[in-house]
């Protein structure tokens, strides 16, 4: 980890994560040190942190996509190089570990905007809830797997050994699987790509018949 590039401090105290449609700013004070995390997610970000793309897009289109995916990641970067800074006591990106990711999802979850139902709400499972409860509000599984997915990326960019990269540690992936399921089920939701069944095979309806004496020779 020795050639491991640490976050530029000269980025000030204002970083950015696109995690929804809507932008919401909160300060965060911690030790006198105030967070401001403007987050908004953006709609190019598919789930598994990757760039959405088609199957043949144009190359005007392409190169837009790549280039604000490109700075989602670099938001995304400076973001937890910032809570890194404020953590306590401040902790190195070389000494970083799966647990300390783990840390900084459970953080963003204050500025979740998905509704996930606990077992106790009547709407635990409903997909479509009739009426608006107390349930907490979290950060959508897709969205958390997307910005690990940047994240690891970024980490790599940055001279990281992907033997080394805590946001590719198997807690990491346990955490994020878990939120999935839980989700699914508080939701009422499948994130499981379902498999289209094949129509069975049937003859022809107009195949001819095989001629009357053919099976008398």
């Amino acid at each position: 980890m020795d050639s491991l590039h640490e976050f530029d401090t000269s980025n000030g105290d204002s970083a950015s994560i696109n995690f929804s449609t809507n932008t919401i700013t909160t300060t965060h004070h911690h030790h006198h040190q105030n967070i401001n995390t403007s987050m908004n997610i953006s709609p190019l970000t598919n789930v598994g942190g990757g760039m959405a793309s088609s199957s043949s897009p144009p190359a005007s289109s392409s190169t837009a996509t790549l280039s604000r995916y490109e700075n989602q990641k670099r938001r995304d970067w400076n973001t937890f190089g910032q809570y890194l800074r404020n953590h306590r006591p401040p902790l190195s990106l070389s000494r970083c570990s799966g647990a300390h990711v783990l840390e900084f999802l459970r953080y963003l979850d204050q500025f979740g905007k998905t509704k996930v139902h606990t077992q106790l709400c009547p709407f635990f499972g409903h997909p479509n809830p009739p009426a608006p409860c107390p349930c907490p509000l979290r950060q959508a599984w897709g969205s958390l797997d997307a910005l690990i997915g940047r994240l690891r990326a970024a980490f790599e960019e940055h001279g990281g050994k992907p033997e080394a990269n805590p946001f590719g540690a198997r807690a990491v992936r346990l955490y994020l699987r878990e939120v999935r399921d839980s989700q699914a089920k508080a939701r009422g939701i499948s994130y499981e790509k379902k498999k289209r069944k094949r129509p069975p095979q049937h003859p022809p309806n107009n195949a001819m018949p095989p001629p009357p004496n053919a099976s008398s020779h």
